[in-house]
């Protein structure tokens, strides 16, 4: 059964992984959405094909949401119809680097901190008033196994997920009051993403790291955001913690093959 046409959901780094395959998803169910990222080609293409394809209304963002005012911009652009967000997923976000902190990049922290961080709450902040006025509303942040342990090299990257599950927890304790659900989707290692290739600097032969073993895949994950999303109104699924059957921390992987 398809959700109301009525209801919006922006996606946040939309134009790859995760939030591509999560916009796929919500688009099959009839919602209508507002897709950003930085690469407008790409947005324009997934507009036009889900437009065609599931008959939905779709907006497009391209900004780079480590930018304070041009996120402002972007979201104020939109009119009070689009401005209805019933459902935020605050997917953008990357790895930059694998290096021991001794040897670490300052380029690549900054990257990591304002995107990963920063981004999530200048979106937020522009976002929840509404939710808040309207006493209704679903934000979804993509954490990481990165978020609940720490593992060699991961370091700043590792700091910017944790601080993603503070940022969740207190965000729902803020809420809640309001009647807005808070989440978090917390994956270890994923396919179909560009999350390798960020990590080392487009390096295709460095970012060649699931061909031994069998990770999850994007589909899997925005399979999971949907199942969270959809819901009951009284039940708030608050974190999903998962990984590949392989996988069983960020350290101990099973690499015997891909089975």
């Amino acid at each position: 059964m398809k959700a109301p046409y009525s209801k919006v959901v922006l996606i946040t780094g939309a134009t790859s992984g995760i939030g591509k395959a999560t916009s796929a998803r919500f688009a099959k169910q009839g919602f209508n959405l507002i897709l950003t990222g930085r690469r407008l080609g790409i947005l324009e293409e997934l507009k036009k094909k889900y437009k065609r394809k599931y008959a939905i209304k779709v907006k497009i963002l391209s900004f780079d949401i480590r930018d304070a005012s041009a996120t402002k911009k972007a979201i104020n652009s939109l009119d009070s119809n689009w401005k209805k967000v019933d459902i935020l997923l605050n997917n953008a976000g990357l790895a930059k680097g694998f290096d021991p902190i001794h040897k670490g990049k300052l380029d690549h922290w900054e990257t990591m901190i304002d995107t990963n961080i920063k981004g999530l709450l200048y979106i937020s902040r522009l976002i929840s008033p509404g939710m808040v006025k309207r006493r209704s509303g679903h934000i979804i942040n993509i954490c990481s196994t990165a978020g609940h342990e720490v593992y060699p090299k991961g370091n700043v990257y590792c700091a910017t997920k944790h601080a993603v599950d503070a940022l969740t927890k207190g965000m729902r304790l803020d809420l809640t009051e309001y009647g807005i659900k808070v989440s978090q989707i917390s994956p270890g290692a994923v396919e179909e993403t560009e999350f390798a290739l960020n990590r080392f600097d487009g390096d295709t032969e460095k970012a060649k790291i699931y061909e031994d073993y069998n990770p999850l895949t994007s589909r899997d994950v925005a399979r999971t955001i949907y199942f969270v999303a959809s819901q009951p109104k009284h039940v708030n699924i608050q974190d999903v913690l998962m990984m590949g059957r392989q996988q069983a921390s960020s350290t101990q992987i099973d690499r015997s093959g891909r089975k």
